[in-house]
C-alpha cells in the first residue's frame, strides 16, 4: 500500500510541474504573439450607408437607444447580412461559436464582400469551438483588411492527442471561456443576444434548429459595446491568429470559390428566397420596423480579465444582473436553456415568492437540451421551485417543421433573457448556471422600456404555451409533466420523450460533484 501510495504522489507530482511549466511556456508565448492594440473607428455623419441611415434616427433622440428584438431567426441573419452589405468602415464581431457551415460561410463571403470594398474586418472568435475551421479562417485572416484573433487558444493545432494533452495540463486555464456574442456594423449597429453564428441559429439546420433571442441597438449602447470589444480584442487572452497557423497558398481563392459554389447550390436556392421574401431584410436601415427607444439601456459585459481567474468585481455580470432583478416587485419571467440555480438560487427565488412576486421560468426538457450534462444539474431543483410556488415550463422537443427551410422537427431553447413588473428586461449570453456566473464571460443588454418588455414578456408567452411547452408540477408531492395541447390532455410521469438511456445518463450525471462546471 505505501508503494502505491509513493508512486500516487510521483504521478501527482510530475502532473502539477508539467501543468506549471505548460502554463509559464504559454506565458511566455502569449506574450511574444500578442497583436498590436487596436481600436473602434469614429463614426461619420454620413461617411457610409448605414451612417446615412442611423444617422437620422439617433440624432433626432440623441441621448436614447432604440432596440430592436430579433426572435425571428431569419430576420437575425437578414440584419446581419444587411448591416454587413451597408457597411463601409467597420465590422467588429465577436463571438463564442462560429460554424464554418452553410450560413456561416454565407456571412463569410459577406464578410469579404466587406473587406474586399476597404471595411476592416475584426473577428473575435473563442477556440474552443474553431479547430474544424481553422482552414477557412486562415484563409480570411490572410485578406489585408481582415483580422482574425482567439480568445484563450491553446497552441496545439493539429491531433487530438496534443490537443487533448494541452487541455489536461492548462485544465483551469482554459476551462474558462469566451461565451460573448457582438455584432457591430461602422460603429452604428450593435447585435447582441444568445445567438452564434451557424445553421441551427438560423432555421437552416436539417435536424434542430434554436429558438433564440438577440437585440439589435442603435444609440448610445453602440460605444459601450465598442469599448467592450475593444477590451477583449486588446487582452492578453486574444492572440492573433497567425501566430498559430498560416494558410496554405491559394487558401483565400479557394474558400472564396467553395464559398461562391455554395451560394449557387440548390441547397441556397430556397434559403436565398427565403430571406429575401422574410420580413426586416432591410427594414433597420429603412426605419420601418418597430423601435423600441428609451433613455435607459446599456450593455453590461464581464472583463475579459474573469477568463483569466481575476478576483471578482461589483461591476461584473453576476452581481450586475442580481441588483438590477432583485428590485422587481410583482413579476419575473425568466427564460434559460440551461438553468442549474444552485441552492442558493433556490432560496433567492423563495424570498421573491414571499413578497408575493409571481415567478415563472422556462428552460429545455431534457429531449430538447442539447447539453444534456446540465440538466442533469438542474432536474434536482425542481421539486423545491415547485414547492416554492414557482412555475416551471420545459420546452418540447419538437417545433414546426414550417420553420426550418429543411424541413427539421427538432427543438431546442437557447434564449437567454428575462422581463420583470412588465418594464425592465435583459437579452445576453448569460444563462443562469454556475458557468455563466463563475467560469465563463457573458455580456447583454439591459433595458427599462414597457414596450420592449411587452414584446420580451409575449415571447415568454409563446414559448410557454402548451403547444410549446410542458407545464410542471406537483402530484401528492411527485413530479409530473402537463401537455395541455395533446387531444385529450396528456400528463407525463417522467421525462416526456426521452429515451431511458438519456434519462438514465442524466440522472447519474446529477449525482456527480460537477456542478461548478454546469
Amino acid at each position: 500500500m505505501k508503494k502505491k501510495l509513493k508512486w500516487i504522489g510521483i504521478a501527482l507530482a510530475a502532473f502539477v510541474a508539467a501543468s506549471l511549466l505548460s502554463l509559464y511556456a504559454y506565458g511566455r508565448f502569449a506574450e511574444r504573439a500578442r497583436g498590436p492594440a487596436a481600436y473602434a473607428m469614429d463614426v461619420q455623419p454620413a461617411g457610409t450607408p448605414l451612417d446615412r441611415a442611423i444617422s437620422p434616427l439617433t440624432s433626432a433622440r440623441p441621448e436614447d437607444a432604440g432596440i430592436v428584438i430579433l426572435s425571428d431567426n431569419l430576420d437575425a441573419f437578414a440584419v446581419r447580412a444587411a448591416t454587413a452589405r451597408a457597411a463601409g468602415r467597420s465590422l467588429d464581431l465577436q463571438y463564442y461559436i462560429w460554424h464554418a457551415d452553410f450560413t456561416g460561410n454565407m456571412i463569410h463571403h459577406e464578410l469579404l464582400q466587406a473587406a474586399d470594398r476597404g471595411v476592416r474586418v475584426r473577428l473575435l472568435l473563442d477556440d474552443m469551438n474553431v479547430h474544424g475551421s481553422k482552414s477557412v479562417l486562415a484563409a480570411l485572416d490572410s485578406h489585408p483588411l481582415v483580422e482574425v484573433r482567439l480568445f484563450n487558444p491553446t497552441r496545439a493545432r493539429e491531433g487530438t492527442i496534443a490537443r487533448g494533452v494541452e487541455l489536461l495540463l492548462r485544465f483551469f486555464s482554459l476551462n474558462r471561456r469566451m461565451h460573448n456574442k457582438t455584432w457591430i456594423a461602422d460603429g452604428r449597429v450593435a447585435i447582441v443576444g444568445g445567438r452564434n453564428i451557424g445553421d441551427e441559429y438560423f432555421d437552416a439546420a436539417a435536424d434542430i434548429n434554436f429558438m433564440d433571442t438577440d437585440a439589435a441597438v442603435i444609440g448610445p449602447p453602440v460605444k459601450q459595446a465598442e469599448a467592450i470589444f475593444d477590451a477583449y480584442w486588446n487582452s492578453a487572452s486574444a492572440i492573433p491568429l497567425s501566430a498559430l497557423v498560416e494558410p496554405g497558398t491559394g487558401a483565400l481563392e479557394r474558400v472564396r470559390a467553395s464559398i461562391d459554389a455554395g451560394l449557387a447550390s440548390p441547397r441556397a436556392a430556397p434559403y436565398l428566397q427565403r430571406l429575401k421574401d422574410s420580413p426586416g431584410v432591410n427594414d433597420l436601415m429603412g426605419g420601418k420596423v418597430r423601435i423600441h427607444w428609451t433613455a435607459d439601456a446599456a450593455i453590461v459585459s464581464d472583463p475579459p480579465e474573469k477568463a483569466e481567474g481575476a478576483t471578482p468585481q461589483p461591476d461584473w455580470m453576476t452581481p450586475v444582473l442580481v441588483e438590477h432583478v432583485s428590485v422587481v416587485e410583482r413579476d419575473l419571467r425568466l427564460i434559460s436553456p440551461y438553468f442549474v440555480p444552485g441552492t442558493e438560487g433556490v432560496n433567492w427565488f423563495d424570498s421573491v415568492r414571499r413578497r408575493g412576486v409571481e415567478v415563472g421560468i422556462l428552460t429545455n426538457s431534457l429531449a430538447a437540451n442539447d447539453v444534456m450534462a446540465v440538466h442533469g444539474g438542474y432536474a434536482g431543483y425542481r421539486i423545491p421551485l415547485l414547492e416554492r410556488g414557482v412555475s416551471l415550463y420545459e420546452l418540447k422537443p419538437h417545433g414546426s417543421t414550417s420553420a426550418s427551410l429543411f424541413g427539421s422537427s427538432g427543438a431546442s431553447l437557447h434564449t437567454k433573457a428575462y422581463v420583470l413588473d412588465g418594464r425592465r428586461g435583459f437579452i445576453g449570453s448569460f444563462n443562469l448556471d454556475p458557468r455563466s456566473m463563475n467560469l465563463n464571460t457573458e455580456m447583454g443588454l439591459l433595458f427599462e422600456s414597457t414596450d420592449a418588455a411587452a414584446e420580451l414578456e409575449a415571447l415568454y408567452r409563446r414559448k410557454t404555451d402548451p403547444r410549446t411547452s410542458y407545464r410542471l408540477e406537483l402530484v401528492d408531492g411527485a413530479l409530473r409533466w402537463q401537455d395541455d395541447a395533446a387531444q385529450p390532455p396528456r400528463t407525463w410521469d417522467r421525462e416526456p420523450e426521452a429515451s431511458l438511456w438519456r434519462r438514465g445518463a442524466a440522472r447519474v450525471i446529477g449525482w456527480l460533484p460537477v456542478e461548478s462546471q454546469l
